[in-house]
């Protein structure tokens, strides 16, 4: 297969357009695992990091390897191989690459692999489960930019959980953090909408082509990440989500995160494999305690009592978990309310006009900027070409 794929004039035309300066047999061979192989399919993944895309396609379905022995990782899985084969090989069709390819710059889809200046390396901690590919629609730089916080939780979610949602993701998002999510109802399109409200930026995992919008009733929200955020899934375009899809597109979201919050779930809900995969991976988890007559926050309380999940109650508590607290402003107040409320309205990490800071604080102008300069006397704000930051404990020193 993959020899008639290298010598396929319109296949290759299709992924030139998508990545004109890239590795060609890599680049399709790659494309093509996305098709053969499931998410998180660690025999394939164990092949590819062993032999490289286009020699472990090879290998995998046409016998050629061009060594002289079996990849250590198969010498081990002998029988997994031969069950993962029968599952590939009825997948392997050589149109269906050159279309998905083609389907993809019909959307204006993105083909990032491993070793792209844009490739998110926290995926790759994921080992063999790590995906080969992702496309992605809308900018490829959210999934590098940091930091990145996963919000997620029940799709039936509660007017609390949905308040809670959109309270967090808003003011992470209006300080510079990347809502990451799911994309789907309750929890995560909260989540997505707050983040977009305040003019944030948002990353959404999709279980099916990034060209699929599901649920059908967020194709409108989609549509809005796409244009200001991301939409990213490891299957290509024309894939359709299934259940399994959407237990393996958590793993993905939990590793890109720095940290997961869990803001409302059952006892069962998905969302507690996302927390899961997080608890795995070792990154930061929190969960947002609900009343516990309720159902639908029943997951979380168990995330509290059998994970060792953080409590958060606020996006001040957010932060902690990825040890943004070393890092956060250090205006002081000295008793000042006015200088307590310039505070609140100063971001670490975005310089804020004069103008923009009187209206977050409801002081006048004037007087946030006689507080700006004695701040600045002190090192606790910067001055940058866009206005003004609070400094971090660190730039301090």
């Amino acid at each position: 297969m993959m020899d008639s794929l290298l010598d396929d004039a319109a296949t290759i035309a299709a992924l030139r357009a998508l990545r004109p300066d890239g590795d060609t047999e890599e680049d399709i061979a790659r494309a093509a695992w996305s098709l053969i192989a499931e998410p998180g399919d660690g025999v394939a993944g164990a092949l590819i990091a062993d032999l490289g895309a286009g020699a472990a396609l090879r290998f995998a379905l046409d016998g050629e390897h061009g060594t002289d022995r079996l990849p250590a990782a198969t010498e081990r899985t002998s029988r997994a191989l031969a069950e993962a084969r029968a599952r590939w090989r009825p997948r392997a069709d050589l149109r269906a690459v050159g279309d998905v390819l083609r389907a993809a710059g019909h959307v204006g889809a993105a083909l990032l692999v491993p070793g792209d200046a844009q490739w998110p390396t926290a995926l790759d901690e994921l080992g063999d489960h790590a995906p080969s590919v992702l496309w992605v629609r809308g900018d490829p730089g959210l999934l590098t930019a940091g930091p990145r916080v996963a919000i997620v939780g029940a799709r039936a979610s509660t007017g609390y959980g949905d308040h809670l949602a959109a309270e967090l993701a808003g003011d992470l998002a209006s300080d510079g953090a990347v809502i990451v999510s799911g994309g789907a109802y309750g929890i995560d399109g909260a989540a997505h909408r707050a983040a977009l409200g305040v003019g944030g930026a948002t990353v959404a995992f999709l279980a099916g082509g990034v060209d699929r919008a599901y649920p059908s009733g967020h194709q409108q929200l989609l549509g809005s990440i796409v244009r200001s955020g991301a939409v990213v899934s490891e299957l290509p375009c024309g894939a359709a989500p299934t259940k399994w899809r959407f237990l393996a597109r958590n793993r993905l979201i939990a590793a890109l995160a720095e940290a997961t919050v869990v803001v409302e779930a059952g006892w069962r809900s998905g969302s507690l494999n996302t927390a899961g995969h997080a608890a795995a991976l070792g990154r930061p988890l929190g969960a947002v305690p609900g009343p516990v007559t309720s159902a639908a926050s029943a997951g979380c309380h168990r995330l509290l009592r059998e994970y060792d999940a953080r409590c958060v109650t606020s996006a001040a508590e957010v932060r902690e978990l990825w040890g943004a607290d070393a890092a956060g402003p250090v205006v002081p107040d000295r008793g000042d309310p006015d200088q307590v409320r310039l505070g609140d309205a100063l971001s670490t990490r975005s310089a804020r006009s004069p103008q923009d800071l009187a209206a977050r604080s409801g002081l006048t102008p004037a007087r946030v900027i006689t507080l700006l300069g004695l701040l600045a006397l002190e090192g606790a704000v910067v001055r940058e070409e866009s206005g003004w930051r609070a400094s971090t404990a660190r730039e301090r020193g």
